[in-house]
């Protein structure tokens, strides 16, 4: 009998005659929300807030009923963490872009050498130095672009307003974060107002939802509805849509767009979509961690191979941003020390529930692929083991670099180098031409190894083609913040899309960004809320979605206090 509780029932999908009725509210209100003010949207997201606060348990309690978690587990926490709060963040952010007019102001903004603009978004304040000690995220501008925000705001102060249009947005089914978020930004950044099809794996959080951001769905800018590949047909191919953004696989972005099967070959070798519309998408990516050599103690290995092991743990390995390749030089003195270290802590994470109905059959792939693998821990009905695959060579052709495993498996991959410099010289090549998708890679560095190759850390950093990079810390922190920008490293062709394209969250609403880079220090204090271990994750949750709704000093103590319990 599974130990896990049972997720709940169906929802109903929505008929043809509602989507249509749906559709004829959204083209009311396509209009009005172009006509609406920055003051008057900026109201309606604080309203946002208030309703998305009133909702945070029930979502919560949805959330954790999806995905097999107990009450008060660590994995309920997570919901809080990556569902409510990040929402929570997303519409505090883009409320405070709109107050200021569409163009908040940058905390810095400066050219590298080689012209390319960087625009310091994170942190904006006191209160986030105070929050989170060291650490930045820069977005860097495409190179020949300026640091510019808020275009459709500059032009409609200039009288040049355009015509907005409706988006069907397919909503993801892993984070529930990403759905509303997703619908926030076509709203606030690309001007239109939105469907949302909920994804079957969590539509029973459609309701919380629409609850949740009630004020757009009252005002007629927003709707939501349920069902599988006839409902998304009806609204990607419906002569009202305008755009599609789309969250999930490039299998699924692939149907959509140029047919399945057969047919949707052939037009894609023709260069001839089955649709002419406008598609933003986030498709995944096979994450790799590159772990620099250098002279880390006891303290700083065991560190590091927690952050590691908990990159994949989190949501059950379920995550576009889920660290999948565990890259290390082979000449590295601490190398075995280290990958013994992560294997041990991923096997002290329980086994979650696998509640993606794919799990199962991409595990059984996967581990074909590759016999000499570990299975770790105690695995209860209904759940899979964490499992490292061993063997993978960086070369062209190798599967676990080709294809993502959207479920808890990791893999261990040597590059042939010993020295930083030797390492960094063979990562880039590694990450940019071998390893699929181009979403978020994750870096560590010991900060003493960084001062002996500073100059060429720089650059490594500049010729990643990775649309986040997280440095000492979970490229999750780069999705989590909503400062950064959230998708592919721009230039991917619609018939070679690999992780997308275009971005979402972006809560400075930075005109032309390339790539956002977040750093944190090599060891943070108190532990990071997404390391495995952590204790009090869902009593910090709940901290914070309340704080997010109106920052105050009065609340950090609270804050803090719970953070170091952790």
């Amino acid at each position: 009998m599974s130990p896990f509780p049972s997720p709940p029932a169906p929802m109903e999908p929505t008929s043809i005659d509602e989507l249509e009725r749906m559709l004829a509210r959204l083209s009311d209100g396509r209009g009005r929300w172009v006509d609406t003010s920055t003051t008057e949207r900026a109201a309606l997201l604080r309203r946002c807030l208030d309703t998305t606060v009133a909702q945070a348990e029930r979502w919560g309690e949805v959330a954790r009923l999806i995905k097999g978690y107990a009450p008060g587990s660590k994995g309920h926490g997570e919901e809080f963490l990556a569902g409510t709060l990040a929402v929570m963040r997303n519409l505090r952010l883009f409320a405070e872009a709109l107050e200021a007019g569409g163009q908040p102001t940058l905390p810095k903004t400066w050219q590298r050498p080689d012209g390319q603009w960087v625009a310091r978004v994170f942190p904006q304040s006191l209160i986030d130095k105070a929050m989170f000690t060291g650490v930045t995220c820069d977005i860097w501008i495409e190179p020949g672009e300026q640091p510019t925000q808020g275009r459709i705001y500059r032009e409609k102060a200039q009288g040049q307003s355009g015509d907005g249009g409706i988006s069907v947005v397919l909503g993801a089914g892993n984070q529930s974060s990403i759905p509303p978020m997703d619908v926030l930004y076509k709203l606030v950044v690309d001007d239109e107002v939105c469907i949302l099809k909920m994804n079957p794996v969590n539509e029973a959080l459609g309701p919380v939802f629409a609850d949740a951001l009630a004020p757009l769905v009252e005002a007629g800018f927003l709707e939501v509805c349920y069902g599988g590949i006839e409902v998304g047909k009806h609204l990607t191919d419906h002569d009202k849509v305008t755009s599609i953004h789309i969250t999930g696989s490039d299998r699924a972005h692939d149907a959509i767009i140029w047919g399945p099967g057969e047919e949707g070959e052939e037009r894609k070798k023709a260069g001839t979509p089955r649709l002419d519309k406008h598609i933003t998408s986030e498709l995944g990516c096979v994450s790799p961690v590159l772990v620099v050599p250098g002279p880390w103690s006891d303290k700083e290995l065991d560190y590091q191979a927690l952050q590691v092991a908990s990159m994949l743990t989190y949501n059950c390995g379920f995550n576009c941003n889920g660290a999948r390749l565990i890259t290390v030089a082979s000449g590295w003195e601490h190398k075995d020390r280290f990958l013994a270290l992560v294997q041990e802590k991923l096997a002290s994470v329980p086994a979650r529930k696998a509640y993606y109905p794919t799990a199962q059959a991409t595990w059984e792939r996967f581990t074909a692929k590759y016999p000499d693998h570990e299975a770790l821990g105690e695995v209860p009905e209904g759940a899979l083991p964490w499992t490292i695959l061993k063997g993978v060579t960086p070369q062209e052709g190798e599967y676990a670099l080709g294809n993502e495993p959207w479920c808890g498996i990791f893999s261990f991959v040597e590059l042939e180098a010993t020295t930083p410099s030797e390492f960094l010289a063979a990562a880039v090549p590694y990450a940019n031409d071998l390893c699929w998708g181009t979403l978020t890679i994750n870096v560590l560095i010991h900060p003493k190894t960084e001062t002996t190759v500073s100059d060429q850390f720089d650059q490594a950093i500049a010729d990643l083609r990775y649309g986040g990079i997280a440095i000492n810390c979970w490229s999750g922190l780069n999705y989590a913040l909503v400062n950064a920008t959230w998708g592919a490293f721009p230039g991917h062709p619609l018939d070679d899309v690999e992780s997308g394209q275009g971005v979402v969250h972006n809560g400075l609403l930075v005109d032309h960004p390339q790539k956002s880079v977040v750093r944190a220090p090599f060891i943070t204090s108190p532990k990071p809320v997404w390391f495995a271990d952590h204790t009090t994750n869902l009593e910090l949750g709940r901290r914070l979605v309340k704080f997010e709704r109106s920052p105050s000093w009065l609340s950090l103590p609270g804050i803090a206090v719970t953070g170091f319990r952790g």
